[in-house]
Parts: structure tokens; C-alpha cells; sequence
């Protein structure tokens, strides 16, 4: 459809927004878009009413709070673009409100289960270097792995890092000495072996640049290789460097700026998780906690 192709790309170069985001809207909407197809609704005529049965419709199919809330707000920014660019008056999905999200906390490793991960890539060859920086650099940063594959050789310098951003944002992180010794070692060899004329920093078996689908896909691959009982994705190194840091008594100002959030809200959930442990840990601990 030609309103979608044209959205699609107005996210991808006005608001440069990530493949994997982009991706998402897509399937989002298309579903939407098949979903009045059948029931004979054109996609500028869609009514209050039109969304409701929908809302229904997504319930029927038993998708959780959280998915709906995702493809509502896909499905409002799609017709707020379509309202501004004269296609339609008014945007229908301004007057629904978006279901309560359940209370989900962030999945994150354990010490020891970083350990494990980060042994298991093997450092005597190229892709083995690279697979245990792409998992030391995640939890030394706690980048976006959108923002960990666009890293070039030049952002680099003496343990910081240049990162761009949602919204084309800058912002600095650093990294430490586990990190920096693994980053020298494969800057040495195995970039050099894989392509050492490339400016990007991660690169794929050819040689090119490795994508946030590569990342999630090596990922995998390596925790087969271990003990652990967990499901593992570039957003939960993440998501453990926030919570470890936290732990060890960072301010969650300071959390926030390191993850590039804009708004506090989005940092202070992993305060729940802290105040959990927080919670055993006394409970636990303390000679007059229990009888």
C-alpha cells in the first residue's frame, strides 16, 4: 500500500528510526490493514467504532495488554502522519485509550551467569573475539544493540564510546578493563583477519557489517553452548547493567543518563528489581527479620 510505504520510509529517514523498529510498525499495521479488509472498511474512513471491534478482536486472539498497547500506538502514529499529510480530518485512535499494561520486570543475568557467558567464546579465533567483545561491550555499556552495531573504529577513545541515539541523539559511554582488553586483542586480530579495511567495529563472517538480527542470532548460538536455563537477547545485557549497577549503589540519575533514556519512568523499573533483591536479601540476612 502506498500510505504505508511512504510512513515506512518517512520513519526510516525523518526520524531515523531502526530497521528492527521499522520492521515491527510494518507488521503492525499490515495486520490492521488485513483486519478491515475483511470486514470491508477503508483505511481512511475508520471509525471509533471500527477500532473498538478491533480492540475486541486482538482480545479474541488472546493477545496480551502490552502487545495491544504496542499496536495501538503503531496504528495512532500511522494516522496522526496520515492526518498531517491532508489524507484524513481527524485521527480516530487520539479518543481510544490504551489498555493498562501489566507489570512485567526486566529479565537480567546473574554474575555468575555472566561469567559463564563471557568464557564461552573461544579467543584464539576472529569470530570468537568478536562474539565475547559483542558481550562484554553490551553489559560494560549498556547500549542498544542498534546502537552497538553502527559503532565505527573512530568513535572509540580511551574507554568511551560516541554513540548515536534514538532521535539521532548523542550521548557518551564508557567501558571498562575486561572490556578494553578484549577490544584491544580483537582489534590486533581478529578485525584484521575478518576486514581490516572496514570502519565498523562488528563485522559478520564476510567481513561486512553485522546486524541487530546477527547480533540475536550469535547470541543464541552462544548460550546453547552453556549451563544456563534462560532465553537471552542483546535488550537483557542491557537490562542486567542497569540492575547491577543499582545493586552496587549507583544513582539511578546517573542510570538514566548512561542508558540514554529521555524520561525517568523508563529507568525506574529496574528499581523494582533491585527492591526486590533488596527485600530478600533482608528478609534473609537479618537476625530479627523472621521468628
Amino acid at each position: 500500500m502506498k500510505e504505508l510505504e511512504e510512513y515506512l520510509k518517512y520513519l526510516e529517514y525523518q526520524k531515523n528510526y531502526s530497521s528492527h523498529t521499522i520492521d515491527s510498525y510494518r507488521e503492525d499495521i499490515v495486520e490492521f490493514l488485513e483486519y478491515i479488509k475483511s470486514e470491508n472498511i477503508d483505511l481512511l474512513e475508520v471509525s471509533y467504532d471500527d477500532i473498538r471491534f478491533y480492540l475486541m478482536h486482538l482480545s479474541q486472539k488472546k493477545d496480551v495488554n502490552s502487545t495491544i498497547s504496542r499496536k495501538i500506538s503503531a496504528l495512532r502514529s500511522f494516522y496522526k502522519y496520515l492526518q498531517h499529510n491532508n489524507k484524513l480530518e481527524h485521527n480516530p485512535f487520539t479518543l481510544i485509550n490504551l489498555p493498562k499494561k501489566e507489570k512485567k520486570l526486566p529479565r537480567f543475568f546473574f554474575y555468575n551467569e555472566l561469567e559463564e557467558l563471557f568464557n564461552t567464546p573461544k579467543l584464539n579465533t576472529a569470530l570468537g573475539q568478536r562474539d565475547r567483545l559483542i558481550l562484554e561491550m553490551l553489559y560494560a555499556t549498556g547500549v542498544r544493540v542498534s546502537e552497538l552495531v553502527n559503532i565505527k573504529i573512530s568513535d572509540i577513545s580511551d574507554h568511551t564510546i560516541k554513540i548515536l541515539g534514538k532521535g539521532n541523539k548523542e550521548r557518551i559511554v564508557r567501558y571498562g578493563d575486561y572490556c578494553a582488553e578484549i577490544l584491544e586483542l580483537y582489534l590486533k586480530d581478529g578485525h584484521r583477519r575478518l576486514n581490516d579495511q572496514s570502519e565498523y567495529l562488528f563485522l559478520n563472517n564476510n567481513g561486512g557489517q553485522l546486524t541487530d538480527r546477527g547480533v540475536r542470532y550469535l547470541l543464541d548460538k552462544i548460550i546453547e553452548k552453556t549451563t544456563i536455563e534462560k532465553k537471552i537477547s542483546p535488550h537483557m545485557l542491557r537490562h542486567s547493567f542497569a540492575t547491577h549497577l543499582l545493586n552496587e549503589g549507583c544513582d539511578i540519575l546517573t542510570v538514566q543518563e548512561l542508558l540514554g533514556h529521555e524520561s525517568l519512568t523508563a529507568t525506574a523499573i529496574y528499581t523494582h528489581v533491585t527492591n526486590d533483591r533488596l527485600k530478600d536479601v533482608y528478609f534473609k540476612t537479618h537476625p530479627r527479620a523472621k521468628k
